[in-house]
């Protein structure tokens, strides 16, 4: 994301995705721009030219888009040297999707609600990961018009302590009740949890309403091979190895 004054307000896309990415006011970076812009006046927040390089895919289930709306709220807020709390700015960000917040936050947290009540975890390590999307979206809304049931009880407590075997453990006995439906609507899917397992993930799963799955690895050189490895096996769906942020102070991989 690339920032800088302007004669009048631009938005420009490039990168592998860009084709799906809209420049009118329904794209999020443009409804953040404009969401700042009421809260701070008119006068406080002149013309900006935004450049978005879009390398993840469009409507994914890992908060692509939500990710872009916290980061120009960030550049923004730099660009006009506008005096924000970060209360403020949560509040902005959520009323332009329930994932902005915890994407502003930008570290391991317990999200519960809609997305607005955010509790850090403390001592949280970075995961080695490796995403894979078989290239084709998935419609949010249909997915959760598909859920056979919605009062689902609450998650188990997390670990006492963090490493990739009590993650794991946890993330076992834990669930994203809107795999299922997802499966129903878009069976690829399941060939990329099965190409993730295949490839030695010690545990895989979808990302939020899909169609992106992630599996988890024990460092990040075997996430490597794994995503060169399914690569090999699909090479035009989206397949990047990657890691989690962690906590501040936590150690830097697990």
């Amino acid at each position: 994301m690339e920032i800088e004054p302007a004669d009048s307000d631009q938005l420009s896309v490039s990168g592998r995705y860009a084709s799906g990415v809209p420049l009118d006011d329904s794209n999020l970076v443009v409804k953040a721009r404009e969401a700042l812009r009421r809260g701070a006046g008119h006068q406080s927040t002149p013309p900006v030219a935004i450049r978005l390089e879009k390398n993840l895919p469009v409507a994914s289930g890992i908060g692509g888009g939500s990710s872009d709306a916290a980061a120009v709220l960030r550049g923004l807020v730099r660009t006009w040297g506008l005096d924000i709390g970060e209360a403020e700015l949560a509040r902005i960000g959520l009323s332009l999707g329930a994932d902005v917040p915890m994407c502003l936050a930008a570290r391991p947290l317990v999200a519960r609600g809609v997305g607005d009540e955010l509790s850090p975890v403390a001592d949280f390590p970075a995961l080695a990961l490796v995403l894979v999307n078989p290239g084709v979206a998935v419609s949010t809304p249909d997915v959760f018009n598909a859920l056979e049931k919605r009062d689902n009880e609450a998650l188990p407590p997390l670990p006492r302590g963090f490493d990739f075997h009590s993650v794991r453990n946890w993330l076992e006995i834990t669930r994203n009740d809107l795999e299922p439906a997802a499966l129903a609507i878009l069976p690829p899917i399941g060939r990329a949890l099965s190409l993730l397992n295949r490839a030695g993930s010690g545990f895989s799963r979808m990302s939020g309403s899909g169609a992106t799955c992630f599996g988890l690895f024990e460092t990040g050189n075997v996430a490597k091979r794994a995503a060169a490895e399914i690569r090999s096996r699909e090479p035009d769906w989206f397949v990047a190895a990657t890691r989690s942020i962690a906590s501040e102070g936590a150690d830097g991989q697990t």
